[in-house]
């Protein structure tokens, strides 16, 4: 095991993305610096380490860079499929984490709801990674700043625009955006902003490391000078039933190229994937020059295998 990843263990679980400091958050970075540039050097770091994958969404991204980052540093994994039936609906959550924590190291949950991932983190031993709950996208957000962090040079006093829904994506880029030093701007529609206590948590760790968090109704003023515009869908998973409400509701926040002409000559474009051309963003800005959107994809691979070094080193 290189002493970089041991001296980072951390006996928790990644839920939220608040369980980890400012300069924790710095060294898992440094790590997954280490883990891209030199893979070969970790390849036995979780040589007999055992994870369970429980996905109760579809996935791309997420299943393959985690079943990829794992067996990369010699672990393995079981996929779980929970599309056709929740967790906790043919066998109770506290059972299934019960039997779980004595077969495995790790549990990776891709869920519905961030109570069940609660429940599960409760009731099991071992640690509980959030690959995506209603609430929170830790890895994705923490992938997307260190995929800056390679662009810029240092996400402090960076300008980060978010523009869309106050959804799971956007808590998590609040709280990762404040760890880093990141201003980051939200604009969403009225009655679409992101979660009062996620905002005053993320201003109390901006207040510490000289970040800014700023929640507006307009695209164009959060757009204006920003180094970096990311959307996210509109419609998440599971909410389907509210697609043709929240088109309608959000038609003027789409990142078209007239909308990213405002940011900065430097600025580039971020989406978490999957993307809908022509609604939340158009085809000009997803596929420039000026998108990072597949640089992003690659480093959730990397930051996961810091992300699982970290917790189970």
């Amino acid at each position: 095991m290189n002493a970089t990843a041991a001296t980072l263990t951390l006996n928790t679980d990644l839920l939220t993305g608040m369980e980890w400091s400012a300069s924790q958050v710095g060294e898992l970075f440094h790590l997954a610096v280490e883990l891209k540039a030199r893979p070969e050097r970790y390849r036995t770091a979780l040589a007999d380490r055992s994870f369970a994958l429980i996905f109760e969404k579809p996935s791309l991204r997420t299943r393959v860079t985690f079943e990829v980052g794992i067996a990369s540093l010699g672990g393995s994994s079981v996929f779980l499929d929970h599309t056709a039936n929740r967790l906790g609906v043919r066998e109770s959550i506290p059972d299934v984490a019960k039997c779980l924590d004595r077969w495995v190291h790790g549990i990776v949950a891709r869920v519905f709801t961030q109570e069940s991932l609660d429940e599960l983190a409760r009731h099991a031993r071992v640690p509980v990674i959030n690959a995506l709950s209603d609430r929170f996208h830790p890895c994705q957000a923490l992938s997307d700043f260190f995929t800056l962090e390679e662009r810029f040079g240092n996400s402090r006093g960076l300008k980060f625009a978010y523009v869309g829904d106050g959804n799971n994506m956007c808590h998590s880029l609040l709280l990762a955006g404040a760890r880093v030093g990141a201003h980051v701007k939200i604009a969403t529609p009225d009655g679409y902003q992101p979660d009062e206590a996620i905002v005053a948590e993320a201003r109390r760790t901006a207040r510490k490391t000289g970040a800014k968090s700023e929640i507006l109704l307009s695209a164009e003023d959060a757009v204006t000078g920003a180094q970096v515009v990311y959307t996210d869908v509109w419609a998440s998973m599971g909410q389907e039933n509210e697609a043709a409400a929240r088109e309608a509701a959000f038609r003027g926040y789409q990142v078209n190229e007239k909308l990213f002409a405002l940011a900065a000559p430097d600025a580039v474009f971020l989406h978490c994937l999957p993307a809908h051309r022509g609604l939340e963003v158009t085809s000009g800005v997803i596929d420039s020059s000026r998108s990072i959107v597949f640089d992003q994809a690659e480093n959730r691979l990397h930051v996961q295998k810091a992300i699982l070094l970290t917790l189970l080193s």
